[in-house]
């Protein structure tokens, strides 16, 4: 159909931030040295205190630094964004709106065979014709939801009942708010990175989410982030 629009990236863009390393540093140190100290990007000791914070696991200064983000994806996606439950959520609702006809076709170079285990799966771009059979069954199965959405919609059903025939395969729309703490933990699990001590297997299309937020943290939480590689992308 003309009107369904397909995707095959997420968007992924910075609302809001509260702090920056030196919040992490100053939430540490309120507890010996009290409230009067004076902090700058110039302490040589920040670095150290943060590195000491990450590596012996004193992980609730981190929690005094928020990062806001604005994410467009799949519903799929966000299903597996949200088994992060140290997070505020809040998404774009199919009770309230008409939701957009845009829906999510992998791109060509997306992996499409799993030649691992279901634990432990590694993808291979499978034979030929697997990529042309994947666009075909979605775009497909695509089309006639969205002419079933708007069969509904238009005889009058509820939104909340029409949008039973989408598939999580329709992009939605969502704020999400994570302490830093919970963040690096995020990036964790959704980032499948040499650096890791660890090793994550995520979701491809969740690891694009997550590599655009990493990108974002390193930006503005310099210090803290490199400290996080350092140590093996294990969160404290």
């Amino acid at each position: 159909m003309s009107d369904i629009t397909y995707l095959d990236r997420p968007v992924v863009s910075l609302i809001d931030f509260m702090g920056d390393d030196l919040s992490v540093v100053r939430a540490a140190r309120v507890s010996v040295q009290g409230l009067n100290e004076v902090i700058d990007t110039g302490d040589r000791k920040v670095p150290g205190l943060i590195k000491y914070l990450m590596t012996h696991r004193h992980g609730s200064p981190f929690e005094h630094a928020t990062m806001t983000f604005y994410v467009k994806a799949p519903i799929f996606v966000f299903r597996e964004f949200q088994r992060h439950r140290i997070a505020s959520y809040n998404e774009m609702s199919g009770r309230y709106t008409t939701l957009p006809a845009e829906f999510y076709v992998p791109a060509s170079d997306r992996p499409l065979i799993n030649i691992g285990t279901s634990a432990r799966p590694e993808f291979a771009p499978g034979g030929e014709g697997h990529y042309a059979l994947v666009v075909d069954v979605l775009e497909n199965l695509y089309d006639e939801a969205w002419r079933s959405y708007q069969t509904l919609l238009a005889a009058g059903i509820a939104n909340e009942v029409a949008r039973l025939v989408l598939p999580v395969g329709i992009y939605s729309q969502m704020y999400v708010t994570m302490n830093v703490r919970a963040l690096m933990n995020f990036l964790s699990l959704r980032v499948d990175s040499p650096d890791a001590a660890v090793r994550s297997r995520p979701q491809r299309e969740i690891q694009d989410v997550a590599e655009e937020i990493e990108a974002l943290f390193r930006k503005h939480f310099p210090i803290t982030h490199d400290t996080f590689v350092a140590n093996g992308r294990i969160a404290p």
